[in-house]
Order: C-alpha cells, then structure tokens, then sequence
C-alpha cells in the first residue's frame, strides 16, 4: 500500500474509530507494564463546594472538570507529541511511522480546539503547580519527562520496542482522563470530544500492541 493510503488509514483511526472504547484499552495489557508515570496538576478555577452529589458545579455551559480535563489534556498532547519526535529518525518499521505522523498531527489539531475552548472560558491553559490541585482524582497521569529522556538514549536496537511501551502507556493514560470528564463534564462538546479521545486512543492501543507480538 503507498504511504499516502496509509496515512488515510491512520487519520481515519484518529478521527474516532466504532470499536469498543474503554474496554478496548485494555485489551491485551496482560503481561504488558505500563511505562512510569508521575502524579501532576491542572490549572483550574478556584474550587467551588461539590453538589449533594459530588460532581462538580456547573460555571454556566462548564463546570470544573471540563476545565481540568481540558488543562490535563493538553499537558498529555504535547507530551505525547515530544515522545513521536523521539522516532523521526530513528530505523522504526514505515506503518508504525505512518501511525505516529497521523498521531502528531491530530494531536496538533486537538491542541488548538482545546485552546480555543479554555480561552473563551477564559481559563488558563497551562497546569496548576499546586500539587493538590488533583487530589481527590489521584493526580494527573503524566509520562514522565525522564522516561522520554532515556528512551531518547537507547540504542538503534532497542529504540522501536519501548517506544511502543511507553507511547502505549502514554495514550492509555489519556482514556483515563477522558473516561473521567465523560462522568464528570458538564460541558456536551467537551463530552463529546472526550468521548472521541476514548476511541480513536483505544484503537491506537490495540495497534501498538499488535507491534509488540
């Protein structure tokens, strides 16, 4: 198949596959170890009391956890789009290269919506340092900086293998918070964009995976 079919392919997975969403995600992972991940914090408005049942209350068409999932989000992309970097020139199979092309650039374009959804919110885009920002959710999952430093170091040989664990892991991280703003959300497009991250993720695990039988 040429590339250009290839990539077609790919983008069609990222846009928002049919297939199982959560379940998916987890399919296959026995035997497979997660990548580290480190606890962070998210941006957000100052907190505001929890309704009777524990959701979080509604800032007119948003609530808190559309904001906070938004701010997660977007720490999760651009780190997701420094681990793709990592293989531009590396010897990696061409579809696994095709697939992180087409993860880059949906990324890319997933950042700007998000962007643009917190800056009409007027709402910051960055993550809160407070480290009990998150608390009462565990913290955000985040791949760790120092993971993409020593993946970055490996040699040739050894290159292709843990990028796929560690991008696995990467995107497994970003249906558990996208899971979470489907419970939490009040928000419908961010819902709905939440929703489309849990499957087009969830279909990119179920690649990866098949690179590492």
């Amino acid at each position: 198949m040429k590339r250009p079919l290839i990539l077609a392919a790919c983008f069609a997975l990222l846009a928002g596959c049919s297939g199982s969403g959560h379940d998916a995600a987890h399919t296959g992972h026995a035997g497979h170890e997660l990548a580290p991940t480190t606890p962070a914090s998210a941006s957000a408005p100052a907190p505001a009391p929890a309704s009777a049942s524990g959701a979080a209350p509604a800032v007119g068409d948003y609530n808190l956890a559309d904001v906070m999932f938004l701010q997660m989000a977007m720490a999760n992309h651009n780190r997701g789009i420094e681990l793709v970097h990592l293989a531009d020139k590396r010897p990696i199979r061409e579809d696994l290269r095709n697939l992180t092309a087409a993860i880059r650039l949906t990324q890319e374009q997933e950042l700007d919506q998000m962007k643009k959804w917190l800056t009409e919110w007027s709402q910051s885009t960055d993550v809160n340092p407070d480290p009990n920002a998150h608390a009462h959710h565990g913290g955000m999952p985040v791949t760790d900086a120092a993971a993409l430093a020593d993946l970055a170091k490996l040699p040739d040989s050894e290159f292709e293998k843990q990028f796929i664990a560690l991008l696995t892991a990467h995107q497994h991280n970003a249906v558990e918070f996208a899971l979470t703003e489907g419970k939490d959300g009040a928000s419908a497009p961010v819902k709905a964009f939440a929703d489309k991250v849990v499957k087009s993720r969830s279909g990119q695990i179920q690649l990866l995976l098949k690179y590492q039988q």
